[in-house]
This record gives structure tokens, sequence and C-alpha cells, in this order.
């Protein structure tokens, strides 16, 4: 089981060592690029009018939205859960900070 942490930051590694360090990047780009923003393959990225709902409603569609867009994107991850980081600062500033758990699916 790897884990892509959003609050941790992190190097781009333009030559990983390893698979699971390449679908981890892979991921955290999905992750924070906005879907129809990265030129040239409008596909990648997620929809962030999401986060405009009430945070209950929004964590319901932004999960179902990370799994597809994972599954859709980075077809060597198979994810398993995907959770928030809930605290006072991101609540304040309307932060949703995502973590995911996936392995992956060469493995299984």
């Amino acid at each position: 089981m790897y884990t892509v942490d959003m609050t941790q930051p992190t190097l781009i590694n333009f030559s990983p060592l390893t698979v699971e360090e390449e679908v981890s990047q892979n991921i955290r780009m999905i992750l924070a690029t906005p879907w129809g923003s990265a030129p040239l393959v409008r596909e990648v990225g997620l929809d962030y009018t999401i986060i405009d709902e009430p945070a209950f409603i929004a964590e319901t569609r932004l999960t179902a939205e990370i799994i597809t867009a994972i599954t859709e994107q980075e077809p060597r991850a198979s994810v398993a859960d995907v959770s928030f980081h809930k605290d006072k600062e991101n609540s304040l500033n309307g932060r949703l900070a995502v973590v995911v758990k996936y392995t992956l699916a060469e493995e299984e």
C-alpha cells in the first residue's frame, strides 16, 4: 500500500527510480491539476468546481472524481482509499487536503 499525501511538500523527479515513485508523482500531478488546464492534454486533472459545494457534499463528489481520474489517467494505480485532513487551518481557509492510498495494479 502506497500513500500520496497532498499536505506534504515534494519535489518533481524527472527520472524516478521506481514505478512506485513515478506513479505517486503522476497521482500528485492529477490531484494538483485543474481539469482542462494542462496544454495539449486537456483531459488530465480534476474538476475543481466541486469545491464550491458544501463541505460534506464536496468531499463525497471529490472522492468519486479522484477515483475516476486516477483510474482513467494512471491505470497502473488501484485506489484503495481517499481521505481528507480535517484540521482547523484547512477548514478556515476552505481547503480540502487529500490523502490517497493505492496499490500498484501489477502487484494485485
